[in-house]
């Protein structure tokens, strides 16, 4: 009898990718913050809970990176959706680029550990970590410019995340390296 675990890191690279790529389509421009409800939905039910249980599977498999990272950045996407639904008209936008700031500096504390790790997550630390910099740059100085540029560079980490997540799950169906990473 095999007991091997499932591994939980494509769901919450998924979870991960599909809400980040929503919310950058609209930091980008190419939406108005009318489509906010939907990326809200996604970052309760995908982005948060999705990947904040991936997180908790990462546990048993011995993977402290994987535990932080998801249950991390799946707390993220639950502060972000009760921040907006509750709370955006009452805090100021400066105060937002602090959250934001912190945020990359978590981010930039797991990067450091993603150098150990395989290329594709390498990438998608280096490309987060700078995306919540632009984007707390934006509210700490009010630079629009900042948040588009965010928004591009989010799309540029949802992807590689998404690769990522296919990469994962792909490899093992096939028993070889068919994406590399």
């Amino acid at each position: 009898m095999d007991n091997k675990l499932a591994n939980p890191a494509p769901l919450g690279l998924c979870g991960f990718a599909l809400t980040t790529w929503l919310l950058s389509m609209v930091n980008a421009g190419w939406f108005s913050g009318d489509a906010v409800p939907m990326v809200l939905a996604c970052a309760f039910a995908f982005g948060g809970t999705a990947q904040f249980f991936a997180g908790l599977m990462e546990m048993p498999r011995g993977n402290t990176f994987g535990f932080v990272a998801f249950c991390g950045y799946g707390s993220f996407w639950w502060t972000f959706a009760l921040f907006v639904v509750f709370f955006a008209n009452k805090v100021p936008g400066a105060f937002v680029g602090w959250y934001l700031l912190l945020w990359g500096l978590f981010t930039a504390m797991l990067w450091v550990a993603s150098l150990k790790k395989n290329t594709a997550l390498k990438l998608i630390f280096t490309a987060l970590t700078v995306t919540f910099f632009l984007l707390a740059f934006k509210d700490l100085f009010g630079l629009a410019s900042l948040g588009v540029l965010g928004g591009y560079l989010g799309m540029v980490t949802a992807a590689l995340a998404f690769y990522l997540a296919a990469a994962e799950v792909i490899n093992e169906s096939y028993g070889k390296t068919v994406l590399p990473i």
